[in-house]
């Protein structure tokens, strides 16, 4: 198990000065890499670490080094990714690691912030990934069978793995070499459904334990939701929660891989979201009950771009309800509740590597653990009811616990922070829309700059076009014909009409369709006759309704879309896709059954074969005129802009469009589908972070589209003109179509007289200084910003939440004054939560500190 690492320097600085000094000796050196029974240990020193996810191809390079110091800024020791094998191999023997696909790329530069990788090799990843990041290739290889003891399969993974291995290597990032890499993943939750393939499956997991330990990584490997991983592999946990998980082994620490920050989003779906005490409470208690190493499942998101989402159904937001956004700006106050609370854990750490805990009841619901060896001491005391708060006493003090939270007490005497309790401040995001070429929306002066050269079309045809279509006798399943080359598959057949058929109704006919999903486009003699689509709970397809036919030759076409490929389950990678019958024609004398009829298929687009999305190449396809089509499907748009200037974030809003994909400036930012609705029911306006989270919990935008904002990375733009090409399957009017730049709006920050000190201002008990009280500190989310107004500040019991705060019956009236003096004008500030300041409006009640400003 031995290894080698650079120690970041951010978790250095935390660490007691004879780890320190270790530390610093082998930060430009190879470092041992092992484990025990309580910790990592690098250098032979345990170590507590805090990490978060963060995928490389769900953004892009010039990203890469923001997200990762805001991670580090964040409190994190550790980056993990998922390996994605079908974007490195998307040709058998083909390999591909460069752009947005450069994995070396992406380790190195967590290595320049001084953070540690964990490298999920997989190479089945899930992460709602299209296909489970499998390559579609690996389908057609003869008697292979996924997951399982087959020898194709097995052959092909350790294929891949090894040259992921071998590529780290070559470029000297594992950890003994000197580089981040001090945690390697093989498989991924297979024992969530190893089960279903008995005593194979079993064979195939201890295989491909041993065969990674056999890559001579030199780091300890993992496999998570694995309960009967063999030795020395590490089973991990993934969850919500996690503090209850025990390792298979005695001589294996408690790591946790996935703590969902949030939840995905599909098209469809309403929009989840997990409060951050709930979070922070869940991380508290895990290093609490043992744990030394858990990592944030998305600490940022990011995008699904090109057509890389799974599910199916799962949208092209990834934003997971991550710390960091998806467009790479600190979540408010989910990044700085967490960093609080990851400093407290650093804190603490002396005592938690030096022993196991020691467990006290606090009466009901109510519990102490305690890490004492020698002179260090540490201490967290939660409540773990739902409902109630509680005062409880621990080593003859008194302590008031929050419902559902944890109290962490570096010195087993003082608490530094409560999970329930933020200090941190909040922020309001903003889309600040620039408009169109028709409208005119929030800032005339950029409108101008932003100007649509106007639309140039070209119509997509319906049915078959290309020469290498095939026919055959029967319907044929989706994804075998296409090969996930396209989303979409042609069906054709046609039926001749005489006048006196039995499944004739005078003219008209009752056609069904039976269809595995996902989209479903019905046209009759070219026009369209319907469509239906399935959903994240099922892809299925039943489309039934009434068409008119006409004496003689009738063509039917149907058009079926994918939306992203299966990506979990046991034996997700034999779900299929496209129109399996049966399809028939019915009428009140007979039916005729057409799934056995000759149909004609043709893989993907006219406009996908032109290459109608590259600006690149011109294409007599093309329309230019002042008037083009609108709400009618199958057709390509194309138009000129200019990006927006400055480095905030880019969006789309497709609020006007129905379903498709866009390019900007030939890259796709993924499938849009605004017209795709939340149900109406099961969001809630304000959800309760105490008890238990689900993924259905907290969710908001019942009744609205599931995304309507859709990222265009900044790389993705040039200076002067770009070009923006959709593809409409629906219909759409693409002059309703607007540029968006996410910015923050407010920043506001609640603290109580109850709350803790600032972590920052924690003061050891070595030194014989009066602790600090509860304080509120503001600071201006960008650089160069100042805090250029103060929109409400109350000190009493003031209510609401950031953008819509109200004053209490209790109210200062010097609070505004008191806190335009402290902080107009600078880029921070912090103002004492104390009546000594404000005055005591109502004696005998605790009282908050609200503030909501706005920076310039």
């Amino acid at each position: 198990m031995a290894a080698t690492a650079a120690v970041p320097r951010a978790a250095a600085l935390l660490l007691p000065a004879a780890m320190l000094l270790l530390c610093l000796a082998g930060a430009s050196s190879a470092a041992n890499v092992t484990y025990d029974n309580r910790a990592l240990v690098i250098d032979g020193v345990r170590r507590v670490l805090v990490s978060g996810s963060i995928h490389y191809p769900r953004s892009t390079p010039d990203m890469w080094p923001g997200l990762i110091q805001k991670a580090k800024d964040g409190g994190l020791d550790v980056i993990e990714t998922y390996v994605f094998w079908d974007i490195h191999e998307p040709v058998r023997g083909q390999y591909d690691f460069e752009g947005r696909k450069d994995l070396a790329g992406f380790v190195k530069a967590v290595a320049d912030a001084g953070l540690y990788v964990h490298l999920r090799i997989g190479p089945y990843v899930c992460a709602e990934w299209n296909y489970g990041g499998f390559p579609l290739w690996l389908h057609f290889i003869p008697g292979i069978k996924f997951r399982t003891d087959n020898e194709p399969f097995k052959a092909e993974m350790q294929r891949f793995t090894a040259k992921v291995v071998d590529t780290m290597k070559g470029a000297g990032l594992y950890a003994s070499q000197g580089g981040p890499i001090i945690l390697s993943q093989i498989e991924n939750e297979y024992g969530n459904i190893d089960s279903a393939y008995g005593a194979p499956g079993k064979a195939y997991m201890r295989w491909a334990a041993g065969m990674a330990v056999s890559l001579d990584t030199g780091v300890p490997w993992v496999m998570c939701q694995q309960s009967d991983a063999p030795d020395p592999i590490i089973n991990t946990c993934n969850g919500f929660y996690c503090d209850q998980f025990t390792p298979n082994s005695a001589s294996k620490p408690k790591l946790w891989t996935e703590n969902w920050s949030g939840w995905f989003l599909s098209f469809g779906g309403a929009v989840p979201y997990r409060p951050v005490q709930d979070l922070a409470f869940a991380v508290a208690r895990f290093y609490q009950r043992g744990g030394t190493f858990q990592n944030y499942y998305m600490y940022h998101g990011g995008t699904n771009l090109d057509r890389s989402s799974g599910g199916p159904f799962i949208a092209t937001s990834y934003d997971y309800d991550a710390p960091i956004d998806e467009y790479g700006l600190v979540r408010q106050p989910k990044w700085g509740h967490l960093r609080d609370v990851h400093k407290a854990i650093k804190l603490c750490e002396p005592a938690l590597i030096a022993t196991d805990p020691s467990y006290i009841s606090l009466g009901q619901n109510a519990e102490a653990h305690i890490y004492k060896a020698g002179s260090v001491c540490a201490a967290f005391l939660a409540n773990i009811d739902a409902q109630s708060d509680k005062t409880v006493t621990f080593k003859g003090n008194t302590y008031k616990l929050p419902a559902w939270s944890v109290s962490i007490l570096p010195d087993c005497k003082n608490v530094v922070l409560n999970t329930a309790q933020i200090n941190s401040q909040a922020t309001s995001p903003e889309m600040r829309y620039l408009g169109s070429n028709t409208e005119t929306l929030d800032d005339p002066s950029i409108t101008a700059e932003l100007a649509l050269s106007g639309w140039s079309y070209a119509i997509e045809p319906v049915g078959i076009t290309k020469d290498n279509a095939l026919t055959k006798p029967g319907l044929m399943e989706q994804i075998n014909t296409t090969a996930d080359a396209s989303d979409f598959l042609w069906y054709s057949a046609s039926v001749t009409v005489k006048g006196d058929e039995p499944y004739l109704n005078s003219s008209q006919s009752n056609l069904l369709i039976n269809s595995l999903g996902h989209v479903l486009q019905v046209y009759i003699n070219g026009k369209i006759a319907g469509s239906a689509s399935g959903s994240a709970s099922s892809s299925l397809i039943s489309f039934q309704k009434p068409i008119t036919l006409v004496p003689g030759r009738n063509k039917i076409d149907l058009l079926s879309a994918t939306v992203g490929l299966s990506n979990y389950g046991a034996f997700f990678d034999l779900v299929g896709a496209g129109i399996t019958g049966p399809i028939k024609l019915s009428g009140p004398n007979g039916a005729l059954d057409l799934s056995s009829a000759d149909w004609t298929y043709q893989i993907g687009l006219r406009g996908e074969d032109l290459h109608l999305y590259d600006p690149s190449e011109v294409s007599p396809e093309w329309v230019s005129a002042n008037a083009y089509p609108i709400n009618q499907p199958l057709i390509w748009y194309k138009t000129k802009f200019t990006a927006p200037a400055g480095d905030d974030p880019v969006a789309i809003d497709f609020t006007g469009m129905g379903k498709g994909e866009a390019w900007v400036n030939g890259q796709s930012i993924g499938r849009y589908w605004p017209t795709n609705l939340a149900p109406q029911s099961g969001c809630v306006n304000s959800c309760n972070y105490r008890g238990a989270y689900s993924s259905s919990k907290c969710l908001k935008k019942c009744g609205q589209p599931s995304q309507t904002l859709y990222h265009v990375p900044r790389s993705f733009l040039q200076p002067g003109s770009n070009d923006l090409v959709l593809f409409e399957q629906f219909g759409g009017d693409p002059s309703k179509i607007s540029f968006v730049m996410r910015q923050t709006g407010s920043v506001c920050v609640h603290v109580s007289e109850a709350h803790p000190a600032q972590i920052d201002s924690w003061i050891s008990p070595q030194q014989k200084v009066q602790r600090p009280g509860p304080a509120l500190h503001l600071e201006c989310p960008k650089a160069g910003q100042v805090i250029s107004s103060i929109k409400f500040a109350s000190f009493g019991t003031p209510s609401g939440t950031c953008g819509s705060y109200s004053h209490g019956e209790c109210s200062s009236s010097q609070a505004l004054a008191v806190v335009q003096k402290a902080c107009i004008g600078v880029s921070n500030c912090s103002v004492p939560v104390s009546s000594n300041y404000f005055g005591d409006p109502c004696s005998g009640v605790t009282k908050s500190l609200v503030v909501e400003a706005a920076c310039s």
